[in-house]
């Protein structure tokens, strides 16, 4: 019998398996697929390296304002495609050696949820003591007419052998703007359709307007609002069928890309007559990840709380901190929201109005960099870094950033909101000149009106 079982290669389920592991418990993990999961094979590692790909190919047409000459420039998708797929295979090599290394027994095959204690796969009964569910998610596709000619963001992440002139995206969410910067940046005619009135709905409306003014720069055409109502084939090429602002009308696209958001997979994971329950498609756990079904576990997407990642991470090393009467070392609450976009937006805490409707008294700093030396030299757009106060505390609650590395930039605000710092403690630290990072100074002393670096803002 193995002290733990985890059925998913994931990011919540290599790491809790490796964690548990490494605290002494014999454990077994279960995989059908590629290791990594979506995340490494077919979401947040393959999307970055096509955005940095892309960005790299963009920024050659801004080499002549510093004075370098290109000629004939253009690229070849499948090579980047090449590039991605070998970047993708090292870091899963990686992982493959890490299990090894830390003894995890790796079972290739669809695990089956029998009861509390029991797995089933390729025939074989297995036991463990405890059971975590890190199963993922899949692409959640709308009831639109035509759907079945679109492409999922996993179709249009392993498709090196086309690329789309036109593309249509449906869903104005982290990857429908992240896929609609790639493609924009590589030339293509870019539309998003977006149902709710804005660009990242989700997220502080400050940034979400800011995105939208980049994009649309850059030529993207935005459609918030927009109801998208059938797709059409004709040829080579598709009619996507939409209703914005009371006028039914019709776009033509090579290609039409659906990111409506993404469901937990459970599909096959449970035993018939097995009672679990669920929070609608989303496998039910209390605070601790604990199911129903005492001894089984669940993180990551298949429970639904937050679909990132770094948030499945924290969730499993909580989970197997817990299964073993433990408090766990992270808190798998506080979790940083990035769109790797360029400028990149990062998003941790509170917000502004999330504050107000609580009716906490705030106090917030704003710096915008363009006053930002390292902004200025590397030529970077519009971009600001905002930051939340409690006002009677002045502990930080919440940080809103739109700017170059605001993924980085957003761990220093992660971690003061952890444990609890004020602004005071936050300036205690000086930061280099000339970087980035100066910003989050000047946010600071813009909440207490000292601006020292720029004009003052508006609070």
């Amino acid at each position: 019998m193995y002290d733990l079982i985890v059925i998913g290669g994931g990011p919540a389920g290599y790491v809790g398996a490796i964690k548990a592991a490494q605290d002494g418990l014999v454990t077994a993990l279960f995989e059908m697929d590629a290791l990594g999961g979506t995340c490494l094979n077919r979401g947040c590692i393959p999307t970055k390296a096509l955005l940095h790909y892309a960005e790299l190919y963009a920024s050659i047409g801004r080499f002549s304002e510093y004075g370098i000459t290109v000629e004939n420039a253009s690229f070849d998708f499948s090579k980047m495609h090449e590039k991605k797929a070998q970047t993708v295979a090292s870091l899963r090599s990686g992982i493959e050696q890490l299990l090894k290394a830390n003894k995890v027994t790796v079972i290739r095959g669809r695990a089956e949820l029998k009861d509390a204690h029991t797995v089933c796969c390729n025939g074989e009964v297995y036991e463990a003591k405890n059971i975590l569910l890190a199963s993922g998610s899949t692409p959640a596709i709308p009831p639109i007419e035509g759907a079945e000619y679109a492409l999922t963001s996993d179709d249009l992440l392993e498709r090196s052998d086309r690329f789309y002139p036109r593309l249509a995206i449906v869903g104005g969410g982290v990857i429908g703007v992240e896929m609609a910067q790639v493609y924009r940046a590589l030339g293509s005619e870019v539309s998003v359709f977006e149902a709710m009135d804005r660009l990242l709905p989700m997220m502080d409306r400050e940034l979400s307007q800011s995105l939208n003014m980049v994009l649309k720069k850059r030529g993207v055409l935005i459609h918030p609002a927009a109801r998208v109502q059938r797709i059409v084939k004709n040829g080579d090429f598709l009619t996507l069928f939409y209703s914005e602002k009371g006028r039914d009308e019709s776009i033509e696209a090579d290609g039409v890309l659906i990111c409506t958001g993404r469901r937990p997979n459970t599909a096959g994971l449970f035993a018939d007559g097995l009672n679990i329950e669920f929070n609608g498609r989303a496998v039910a756990v209390d605070s601790k990840y604990q199911t129903s079904i005492r001894n089984v576990y669940a993180v990551g997407d298949i429970n639904g709380i937050m679909p990132l990642a770094h948030a499945a991470e924290a969730q499993a090393l909580a989970a197997v901190a817990y299964m073993q009467g433990k408090a766990p070392a992270i808190d798998p609450a506080l979790v940083p929201s990035c769109v790797y976009t360029d400028p990149e937006i990062a998003s941790v805490g509170m917000t502004a109005d999330e504050a107000k409707a609580a009716q906490i008294p705030i106090r917030s700093g704003k710096y915008v960099m363009g006053s930002n030396a390292k902004t200025l030299i590397e030529g970077r757009e519009r971009s600001f870094i905002k930051l939340i106060f409690h006002a009677d505390s002045d502990k930080l609650l919440g940080a809103q950033l739109c700017c170059a590395h605001a993924t980085d930039l957003i761990s220093e605000l992660t971690l003061a909101i952890a444990n609890g710092l004020t602004s005071a403690e936050l300036l205690k630290g000086l930061r280099p000149h000339p970087t980035f990072v100066e910003g989050i100074t000047e946010a600071i002393e813009a909440s207490h009106g000292q601006n020292i670096h720029s004009m003052p803002t508006r609070r």
